[in-house]
């Protein structure tokens, strides 16, 4: 192969294995993975993997971190939305909500990765842990715009209901599911104050909940 050829390619060859990588972790999970799987569909060599990757744990968390990063662009783009607190949470809730009835959703990919990778003191699971405290401490500053009151219970709430809805979200209607939960966090809203618009489509809090899953 030409060296300049090589040397050109070797951040599309990267961009190549992350993307088949994801894509395969994501659908199928990650330990019933095997790195000759990834560079047969990546069409790249081994070298090739271990030249941009040390190994499979270390293309675990640069997929963790490419899904971590987009993340953290819907929150900014929903705090970018509006300047009212209470519109912010809307915005995120509904960015949540068409996660959930994108094609191909198959859930939380830091919860699915959280199950194949229980020990705490584990690299990946320690990744997985400073991204949920982070999103946690999103969402309580988010709250903490929308009253005087203490907003860290309600972030804690918010967060289990994501945490439900991402999981419930692929077993069952994933419209039904986004309804369910965009109307779970209008309620924590209206706790926090009397005037709170319900985001878009969302149902009545009656509708909702009597035919969630």
């Amino acid at each position: 192969m030409n060296p300049n050829q090589d040397s050109g390619g070797t951040s599309e060859a990267r961009t190549r294995l992350l993307n088949t990588a994801t894509k395969i972790f994501y659908a199928e999970g990650i330990h019933s993975v095997g790195i000759d799987r990834i560079t047969v569909e990546a069409k790249v060599t081994r070298a090739t993997l271990y030249r941009h990757f040390t190994g499979k744990e270390d293309l675990v968390l640069a997929y963790l971190n490419q899904a971590d990063q987009a993340i953290r662009a819907q929150v900014a783009a929903a705090r970018a939305s509006s300047e009212s607190g209470v519109a912010q949470v809307q915005a995120v809730a509904q960015s949540i909500a068409n996660s959930i009835q994108s094609p191909g959703f198959r859930g939380c990919a830091f919860l699915n990765a959280a199950a194949e990778y229980p020990d705490p003191a584990h690299p990946i699971h320690q990744f997985i842990l400073t991204h949920r405290q982070w999103f946690l401490n999103s969402v309580t500053e988010l709250l903490a715009q929308t009253s005087d009151a203490p907003a860290g219970p309600p972030a804690r709430h918010l967060v289990m209901l994501r945490d439900g809805a991402m999981a419930a979200g692929c077993l069952f209607d994933p419209e039904l599911v986004s309804n369910t939960f965009l109307t779970g966090v209008e309620g924590l809203l209206r706790k926090r104050t009397d005037s709170v618009t319900a985001p878009e489509n969302a149902p009545s809090l009656i509708s909702a909940t009597d035919q969630a899953p």
